[in-house]
């Protein structure tokens, strides 16, 4: 099993700053793509950042310019640095993971979701 431990979510102010921490740990033998997702309070989970192999980030629209990610290898870790945070960008955070297991099974696992609350 592979899991996966956020950490750094927590209350700011708008404009204010927050790092948001992943890490994974397990039975992993490659990650081909980490990424945070986002839900807030009755909508559905989106997609906020991803990275994948080679260093290829994708960012939703609404954070462009304000976030940045990155990645670990040696720790199989993933970064989130949120800046200008706005009280949309109100949610829980949830750290993703894609790769192979040790027995060549793919796998995607979700952490345990980290709450960001901004206020106005």
């Amino acid at each position: 099993q592979v899991q996966l431990v956020e950490s750094g979510g927590g209350l700011v102010q708008a404009g204010g700053s927050l790092t948001l921490s992943c890490a994974a740990s397990g039975t992993i033998f490659s990650i081909n793509a980490m990424g945070w997702y986002r839900q807030a309070p009755g909508k559905q989970r989106e997609l906020v950042a991803t990275t994948a192999t080679g260093g290829s980030t994708n960012y939703a629209d609404s954070v462009k310019g304000r976030f940045t990610i990155s990645e670990d290898n040696a720790k199989n870790a993933v970064y989130l640095q949120m800046n200008s945070l706005k009280p949309e960008d109100t949610a829980v955070y949830y750290c993703n993971a894609e790769g192979l297991n040790w027995v060549a099974k793919t796998f995607r696992s979700w952490g345990q979701g980290t709450q960001v609350t901004v206020s106005s």
